[in-house]
Protein backbone atom coordinates (compact mmCIF):
# COMPACT_ATOMS: atom_id res chain seq x y z
CA UNK A 1 0.00 0.00 0.00
CA UNK A 2 1.36 3.41 -0.95
CA UNK A 3 1.64 6.08 1.69
CA UNK A 4 0.43 9.61 1.07
CA UNK A 5 3.99 11.00 0.74
CA UNK A 6 5.09 8.29 -1.70
CA UNK A 7 1.93 8.99 -3.70
CA UNK A 8 2.87 12.66 -3.90
CA UNK A 9 6.41 11.68 -4.88
CA UNK A 10 5.09 9.42 -7.63
CA UNK A 11 2.68 12.13 -8.83
CA UNK A 12 5.50 14.71 -8.73
CA UNK A 13 7.77 12.39 -10.73
CA UNK A 14 4.99 11.72 -13.25
CA UNK A 15 4.23 15.44 -13.60
CA UNK A 16 7.92 16.19 -14.11
CA UNK A 17 8.04 13.57 -16.87
CA UNK A 18 5.01 15.09 -18.61
CA UNK A 19 6.10 18.74 -18.35
CA UNK A 20 9.79 18.11 -18.81
CA UNK A 21 10.67 20.17 -15.75
CA UNK A 22 12.95 18.65 -13.17
CA UNK A 23 13.84 20.01 -9.73
CA UNK A 24 17.57 20.36 -9.36
CA UNK A 25 19.60 21.95 -6.60
CA UNK A 26 23.02 23.31 -7.52
CA UNK A 27 25.54 22.16 -4.92
CA UNK A 28 28.68 23.13 -6.77
CA UNK A 29 31.58 24.65 -4.86
CA UNK A 30 30.88 28.27 -5.93
CA UNK A 31 27.23 27.89 -4.91
CA UNK A 32 28.13 26.49 -1.48
CA UNK A 33 30.63 29.32 -0.92
CA UNK A 34 27.97 31.85 -1.99
CA UNK A 35 25.35 30.38 0.37
CA UNK A 36 27.75 30.54 3.32
CA UNK A 37 28.92 34.07 2.41
CA UNK A 38 25.30 35.25 2.36
CA UNK A 39 25.21 34.65 6.09
CA UNK A 40 27.62 37.60 6.41
CA UNK A 41 27.97 38.00 10.17
CA UNK A 42 26.43 35.01 11.85
CA UNK A 43 25.72 36.08 15.44
CA UNK A 44 25.70 32.88 17.46
CA UNK A 45 25.98 34.01 21.10
CA UNK A 46 24.51 36.88 23.11
CA UNK A 47 26.04 37.11 26.59
CA UNK A 48 23.95 39.20 28.99
CA UNK A 49 25.17 40.39 32.37
CA UNK A 50 24.38 42.69 35.30
CA UNK A 51 27.32 44.21 37.16
CA UNK A 52 28.08 46.81 39.80
CA UNK A 53 30.76 49.27 38.66
CA UNK A 54 32.35 52.09 40.62
CA UNK A 55 34.34 55.13 39.60
CA UNK A 56 36.02 57.85 41.60
CA UNK A 57 38.00 61.07 41.21
CA UNK A 58 40.13 61.67 44.28
CA UNK A 59 42.30 64.53 45.44
CA UNK A 60 45.68 63.60 46.97
CA UNK A 61 45.52 66.47 49.47
CA UNK A 62 41.91 66.77 50.60
CA UNK A 63 39.68 63.98 51.89
CA UNK A 64 36.85 62.64 49.72
CA UNK A 65 34.07 64.41 51.60
CA UNK A 66 35.67 67.73 50.57
CA UNK A 67 37.18 67.13 47.11
CA UNK A 68 36.15 63.65 45.95
CA UNK A 69 33.63 62.50 43.40
CA UNK A 70 32.31 58.91 43.59
CA UNK A 71 29.85 57.04 41.43
CA UNK A 72 28.27 53.61 41.96
CA UNK A 73 26.43 52.26 38.94
CA UNK A 74 24.36 49.14 38.28
CA UNK A 75 24.92 48.24 34.64
CA UNK A 76 23.14 45.81 32.36
CA UNK A 77 24.85 44.93 29.12
CA UNK A 78 25.39 42.36 26.44
CA UNK A 79 28.22 41.02 24.37
CA UNK A 80 27.47 39.59 20.92
CA UNK A 81 29.86 37.14 19.26
CA UNK A 82 29.84 35.02 16.14
CA UNK A 83 31.55 34.34 12.84
CA UNK A 84 32.14 36.79 9.97
CA UNK A 85 31.76 34.89 6.68
CA UNK A 86 32.20 37.89 4.38
CA UNK A 87 35.88 37.03 3.88
CA UNK A 88 35.28 33.35 3.06
CA UNK A 89 37.32 32.36 0.00
CA UNK A 90 36.61 29.57 -2.50
CA UNK A 91 39.71 27.76 -1.20
CA UNK A 92 38.09 27.53 2.24
CA UNK A 93 35.47 25.08 0.94
CA UNK A 94 36.30 21.71 -0.62
CA UNK A 95 33.63 19.38 -1.97
CA UNK A 96 34.18 15.66 -2.41
CA UNK A 97 30.94 14.01 -3.50
CA UNK A 98 28.50 14.37 -0.62
CA UNK A 99 31.26 15.61 1.73
CA UNK A 100 32.18 19.20 2.57
CA UNK A 101 35.48 20.23 4.12
CA UNK A 102 35.21 23.78 5.41
CA UNK A 103 37.75 26.10 6.98
CA UNK A 104 35.54 27.92 9.49
CA UNK A 105 36.75 31.46 10.29
CA UNK A 106 37.55 32.17 13.94
CA UNK A 107 34.82 33.51 16.19
CA UNK A 108 35.02 37.15 17.21
CA UNK A 109 33.25 39.64 19.43
CA UNK A 110 30.97 41.83 17.30
CA UNK A 111 29.82 44.22 20.02
CA UNK A 112 29.81 44.92 23.73
CA UNK A 113 27.26 47.47 24.82
CA UNK A 114 25.32 48.65 27.82
CA UNK A 115 21.55 48.79 27.84
CA UNK A 116 20.86 52.40 28.86
CA UNK A 117 17.25 51.62 29.79
CA UNK A 118 18.39 49.08 32.41
CA UNK A 119 21.57 50.83 33.58
CA UNK A 120 21.19 53.08 36.62
CA UNK A 121 23.35 55.32 38.75
CA UNK A 122 22.84 53.86 42.20
CA UNK A 123 24.82 56.39 44.20
CA UNK A 124 26.73 59.61 43.54
CA UNK A 125 28.76 61.42 46.21
CA UNK A 126 30.46 64.71 45.42
CA UNK A 127 32.73 66.61 47.81
CA UNK A 128 31.70 69.94 49.30
CA UNK A 129 34.43 71.96 47.55
CA UNK A 130 34.20 70.56 43.99
CA UNK A 131 31.53 70.46 41.29
CA UNK A 132 30.21 67.17 39.90
CA UNK A 133 32.53 65.87 37.17
CA UNK A 134 30.37 65.54 34.03
CA UNK A 135 32.79 63.01 32.47
CA UNK A 136 32.84 60.55 35.37
CA UNK A 137 29.66 58.72 34.36
CA UNK A 138 30.87 58.39 30.74
CA UNK A 139 34.21 57.00 31.93
CA UNK A 140 32.49 54.51 34.24
CA UNK A 141 30.19 53.36 31.40
CA UNK A 142 33.18 52.85 29.09
CA UNK A 143 35.01 50.87 31.76
CA UNK A 144 31.88 48.79 32.36
CA UNK A 145 31.76 47.85 28.65
CA UNK A 146 35.43 46.81 28.75
CA UNK A 147 34.83 44.74 31.90
CA UNK A 148 31.72 43.15 30.40
CA UNK A 149 33.69 42.07 27.33
CA UNK A 150 36.57 40.77 29.47
CA UNK A 151 34.20 38.67 31.61
CA UNK A 152 32.48 37.28 28.51
CA UNK A 153 35.84 36.32 27.00
CA UNK A 154 36.96 34.70 30.27
CA UNK A 155 33.70 32.70 30.36
CA UNK A 156 34.40 31.26 26.89
CA UNK A 157 32.07 33.25 24.65
CA UNK A 158 34.33 32.71 21.62
CA UNK A 159 34.39 28.92 22.02
CA UNK A 160 30.61 28.84 22.36
CA UNK A 161 30.23 31.10 19.31
CA UNK A 162 32.49 28.77 17.30
CA UNK A 163 30.52 25.67 18.33
CA UNK A 164 27.16 27.31 17.61
CA UNK A 165 28.36 28.50 14.19
CA UNK A 166 29.54 24.98 13.33
CA UNK A 167 26.09 23.64 14.24
CA UNK A 168 24.33 26.28 12.13
CA UNK A 169 26.57 25.65 9.11
CA UNK A 170 26.13 21.89 9.51
CA UNK A 171 22.34 22.34 9.35
CA UNK A 172 22.63 24.59 6.28
CA UNK A 173 24.87 22.16 4.43
CA UNK A 174 22.76 19.15 5.37
CA UNK A 175 19.77 21.04 3.96
CA UNK A 176 21.68 21.29 0.68
CA UNK A 177 22.02 17.50 0.65
CA UNK A 178 25.52 16.96 2.01
CA UNK A 179 25.95 13.95 4.27
CA UNK A 180 29.34 14.61 5.87
CA UNK A 181 30.61 18.02 7.00
CA UNK A 182 34.11 18.41 8.38
CA UNK A 183 35.57 21.60 9.83
CA UNK A 184 39.25 22.35 9.55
Amino acid sequence: MLSRSSGRSLLSHLWSSVTGRVLSIDVSQPTVVDRIQRLQRLETVVYTMDKVVTGAKENPIFPDFLAGDRLLMLVHGEVVAGIDFSGLKPGDVRLVGKEVHLHLPSAQVFSARLDSAKTRVYSRQTGLLVPTDPNLETEVRQEAERELQAVALADGILQTAQQNAASAITSLLQGLGFEKIEFE
